[in-house]
């Protein structure tokens, strides 16, 4: 994927770790801290991208806040039974991974410093791609099933 270097996209050293770590408790999870150059557990496309493994998401300084916050959704999506299972892959269909990619812009509003306008950009910023050119076009006109899916499930309020 990309590097930090060639996009900018904020990252876990530009927010207040507290602030993730709480929202993320929010939700079961726990966000732990890789020192910087160490490996990150759980990185399905590698360094500097989240790592993921049961309840844990693992980020280092360098990490994007989208990539902390993607990961994070895949979990906060999964039943408890299978979200203990989890190594570094959590999706198994369409439904999951476009659920995912809606909450994650959702909780990007709850996290100071971030707000779901930049999380969007910075999704842009770094290759996500939707059929109707953006991630904001996708979010307000093409999400409908996503969001449906979360409402269902109980992960957002059915206003």
């Amino acid at each position: 994927m990309h590097t930090p270097s060639d996009r900018d996209v904020l990252c876990l050293r530009d927010v207040a770790f507290a602030d993730a770590a709480a929202l993320l408790a929010r939700h079961g999870l726990e966000l732990v801290a890789v020192p910087d150059g160490e490996p990150i557990p759980g990185s399905y496309w590698g360094e500097p991208e989240a790592g993921i493994i049961g309840p844990t998401v693992y980020v280092r300084g360098d990490t994007p806040v989208h990539s902390m916050l993607h990961e994070a959704c895949h979990l906060i999506v999964l039943p408890p039974e299978r979200r203990a299972q989890v190594h570094t892959d959590a999706t198994d269909s369409v439904a999951e991974e476009d659920a995912t990619c809606y909450l994650q812009i959702v909780l990007a509003g709850q996290l100071p410093g971030v707000g779901s306008e930049r999380l969007m950009q910075d999704m842009d910023a770094w290759g996500y791609t939707y059929r109707l050119g953006s991630t904001r076009a996708w979010f307000e006109q093409d999400a409908e099933d996503a969001r449906a899916w979360l409402i269902e499930r109980g992960l957002l309020p059915a206003t």
